[in-house]
């Protein structure tokens, strides 16, 4: 999984900047799927958007806005077949993302049980497996 943070901030008053990010993601994933890589990818609402649900002795809380205050909020992300790191790491490069903020790559943790996704098959992901 790669995760794409960068501060939000950067699209205030700059909305054909976010399109053009937009537009040039639409074709990194349009090469990946052409590749057989592409699984899927968002961009994410703003933080202020964001909920917080936390569960305390049995008792759920839930606050507005995210987690964490940090520099760099998550805005997006793209799940991707990669076979190993450096291959997940080379696609995370080709991401607009990477310019401008930051792309956490992320092994995924496959495990046993889980309902098949809309592709009707299971993903081969660069994954970290758990028994």
């Amino acid at each position: 999984m790669l995760l794409i943070y960068a501060d939000e901030r950067m699209w205030d008053g700059n909305e054909a900047g976010r399109e053009e990010c937009y537009e040039e993601s639409t074709q990194v994933a349009h090469q990946l799927a052409s590749a057989g890589q592409y699984v899927a990818a968002n961009p994410l609402h703003p933080t202020a958007t964001a909920t917080s649900v936390r569960v305390r002795e049995g008792k759920r809380l839930v606050t507005d806005g995210p987690f964490a205050e940090t520099r760099e909020q998550l805005g997006g992300y793209f799940l991707v077949e990669a076979g190993d790191a450096d291959e997940a790491i080379a696609i995370a490069g080709r991401l607009p993302g990477a310019r401008f903020g930051t792309v956490e790559v992320r092994p995924v943790v496959e495990i046993g049980g889980l309902p098949v996704g809309r592709r009707g098959r299971p993903v081969r992901l660069y994954s970290s497996h758990r028994s």
